[in-house]
């Protein structure tokens, strides 16, 4: 028997209600749950995403060079399947997202090799959507 794999629950900051579940439910297509006016949980591939309203806390600050980007320190995201990344980046371009990195493929002919891409929510919220074309590369050194 094999176990079930633990659900994640990420909990962050955000500006506004109303124009959080715009972004995640209809961008990003999370299912919604449960919620309150001052916060709203979504279902983020399968894991937990609550939306609290805090705007003191938003924003990200800080960056960190990888690949010859600067990379939002704070981050989150999801790895899919290559298909359902390149539709992902389709979308977001076909709504104007404004990226902090375009999509494109880093570290590549090397050991981890993946597309990725990082745009930021309408609180300042970094995500990154990664994928690999081979998934056993996930945690490869």
């Amino acid at each position: 028997m094999t176990a079930a794999i633990p659900l994640f629950h990420l909990a962050f900051p955000v500006k506004d209600i109303a124009e959080t579940r715009s972004f995640y439910g209809d961008l990003l297509g999370c299912r919604e749950g449960r919620s309150a006016p001052t916060w709203v949980d979504f279902d983020f591939y399968g894991h937990q995403l609550v939306a609290h309203l805090a705007p003191e806390e938003c924003g990200h600050k800080a960056t960190s060079a990888v690949d010859d980007h600067q990379v939002p320190v704070r981050h989150f995201g999801a790895i899919l399947p290559m298909g359902e990344w390149e539709a992902l980046a389709a979308k977001l371009k076909g709504a104007n997202v404004s990226f902090v990195i375009e999509p494109y493929v880093r570290f590549k002919g090397e050991v981890g090799e993946q597309a990725t891409m990082f745009f930021l929510d309408p609180s300042g919220n970094a995500l990154e959507f990664k994928s690999f074309a081979d998934m056993s590369q996930v945690f490869a050194k």
